[in-house]
């Protein structure tokens, strides 16, 4: 009997069930002559026994972490790991890999293997709607791997659940979830899906609504504390009916009238503004629910066991930085890691038993006297990343962004757009002193070309030199969040990898001033037209509706007038009707127009 789910094994999805440490360990050991004398009964198990005595066997429909061995190791250990790629080195098998869909899995398969009541508190989360993201097999790489809200789940050898990988604490729940995920994807013919639910929100926001305006009308300057009574409240139903989107961007707004109450530099007229009109759109949009409001999920999932690898930092104060991490095809982020913690975790592989993941894909490292987290140097850890998250071709990377949905309703997760950028070559290194801006032309391996740009911060003042001695030391990969300007993809570094190893650039406090290059920001008028329009509706905004004077509103025709002659006829036509009849309503109306219009620039 041969056994064809350890021969789909791959060496990667063995290092998904134990480590990449203990697959090198054990090729290294099984190529130096310490090879177990194998065995197979008429069931189909496998018996492994090692010259030292340990013998390790594996049954057939068993998980390779709950197979017997005499070592006693809990999990999977490297005797489990050198049985399965012994047994592969004694099998000759030149069939293709199985390209299978986990969709082909039916009910009564998932009953029997975690029970109806596990599949009944599944069936609840599909009751009320979630998005996935799919990978699907490849004649490369034949695992199949979902990305669900709150964790990722990966199907390592095909039609077979016990060799199912997930981060998630309710490993069977959410192995239902993607199985559900990819049969929708099969109907539907795509490999992103909304899977349950309701096509609409159903959800009665009425009161939401009534909030923003009042809101709008009073403006930053004249909110009244006691209405912040109403938004806490507000925020506990949103949470309590986890309309975990809205819900976030209440805790942004009422962090940012504290700011302006305390006289804090992070209150900014223009975020105030785009926070108002990104609740007011999330409100009265028609769309999936998981997409618009937010998952159907806990606010917080703890995870079992998770492998990371940090991308870099960026300090928020100086004493605190958020720490961007790879988990599978998904970027988690850290907020407010305190600094020395994140100096030590900016720059490494990290193996926790105590993390949690939140819907907007926050992870939070917790410390446990009894679950351990590991840390190693990331090393080359950047050459082995899911392909999702690295861009090598900066034209594909720029028209996938062109068709993402706006932002203001689409998912509201962190760190959405960080990305590991492949770099064959650097040119056209400037810097603008008038806006403390560093500019480079990167090369991609494709052929084609991207900008990047790095702009001054005084929490991090030596970031700019080193990542000039960076650049000029030949830069291999490129860490950073992803736009799209004016069809061009631009990148915002975090860190960069050369021959010499990682540098965190935030981090980089001991790195030496360097003279730049002089260079100048080149004018964009489309640009330069839909900042102003938004400036001066971001005023109107913190001074309050009920407060405007006329020699604003005579800004607001102003900037329309030139939104008109730049060509954005639509943008002028709110913007201006909002001067002539100024309310809530017009305002929404202008200002949307034109958050949307600066995303697609």
């Amino acid at each position: 009997m041969t056994r064809s789910d350890l021969l789909a094994l791959t060496p990667d999805a063995l290092a998904a069930l134990a480590n990449r440490g203990l697959v090198k360990r054990a090729v290294k050991e099984l190529d130096a002559g310490v090879v177990p004398a194998l065995g197979t009964d008429p069931a189909g198990a496998v018996r492994g026994e090692f010259p030292d005595g340990t013998t390790t066997t594996l049954p057939p429909g068993t998980a390779l972490e709950a197979a017997p061995c005499s070592c006693g190791a809990s999990g999977v250990c490297r005797h489990r790991i050198a049985v399965v790629l012994a047994y592969q080195r004694t099998q000759e098998t030149t069939a293709p890999a199985e390209l299978w869909s986990p969709g082909a899995v039916t009910d009564d398969d998932l009953v029997a293997l975690m029970g109806e009541r596990t599949l009944r508190r599944a069936r609840r989360v599909l009751q009320a709607g979630y998005r996935a993201k799919l990978r699907r097999p490849a004649a490369d790489d034949p695992t199949a791997q979902a990305e669900l809200p709150t964790c990722t789940v990966t199907f390592l050898v095909p039609g077979d659940l016990s060799y199912v990988h997930t981060d998630a604490v309710n490993r069977d729940e959410a192995t239902a979830l993607a199985v559900w995920a990819f049969r929708a994807a099969d109907e539907q013919g795509t490999d992103t899906v909304d899977v349950g639910g309701s096509p609409t929100t159903a959800a009665d926001l009425t009161a939401v609504g009534d909030l923003v305006e009042q809101l709008l009308l009073d403006g930053a300057t004249n909110a009244s504390e006691v209405l912040d009574v109403a938004w806490q409240r507000l925020h506990r139903d949103l949470t309590a009916q986890r309309l975990h989107w809205p819900a976030a961007v209440v805790t942004d707004l009422l962090a940012q009238l504290s700011a302006y109450r305390r006289r804090s530099a992070d209150y900014e007229a223009e975020r105030f503004a785009a926070l108002l009109t990104e609740l007011h759109a999330r409100i009265t949009a028609t769309g999936p629910r998981a997409e618009v409001l937010g998952p159907d999920e806990p606010a917080e999932t703890p995870l079992r066991r998770v492998r990371l690898t940090a991308l870099g930092a960026r300090l928020r104060t100086e004493t605190t930085a958020d720490v961007y991490f790879a988990s599978g095809d998904v970027v988690l982020v850290q907020r407010d890691t305190p600094l020395r913690t994140g100096q030590r975790l900016a720059a490494s592989n990290v193996v926790s038993e105590s993390a949690a993941r939140s819907a907007s894909r926050a992870v939070t490292l917790k410390t446990s006297r009894v679950a351990k987290t590991s840390l190693t140097p990331v090393g080359t850890a950047w050459d082995h990343l899911p392909q999702a998250l690295v861009v090598d071709d900066y034209d594909a990377a720029a028209a996938h962004l062109a068709e993402l949905p706006p932002r203001q309703v689409r998912a509201r997760v962190e760190a959405e757009l960080v990305r590991a950028v492949r770099v064959a070559g650097v040119g056209d290194l400037a810097y603008d002193p008038a806006a403390q801006r560093l500019t480079a032309t990167l090369h991609g391996p494709t052929g084609t070309t991207c900008v990047l740009e790095a702009t001054h911060r005084a929490v991090a003042p030596r970031s700019l030199d080193a990542l000039a001695a960076a650049l000029a030391a030949g830069p291999v990969t490129i860490t950073g969040s992803v736009r799209r300007h004016r069809g061009r993809l631009v990148v915002d570094p975090l860190a960069v990898r050369t021959e010499a190893g990682v540098v965190v650039l935030d981090l980089a406090a001991d790195a030496p001033p360097r003279p730049l290059p002089p260079g100048t920001t080149a004018s964009d008028p489309v640009s330069a037209s839909v900042d102003s329009a938004l400036t001066v509706l971001a005023e109107a905004a913190h001074r309050g509706l009920d407060h405007l004077t006329d020699s604003l509103l005579a800004r607001v025709r102003e900037v329309g007038a030139h939104l008109r002659r730049t060509g954005l006829r639509t943008a002028a036509d709110r913007v201006t009707a909002f001067a002539d009849a100024p309310a809530a309503a017009t305002w929404l109306g202008a200002h949307l127009r034109l958050l949307v219009t600066a995303d697609a620039r």
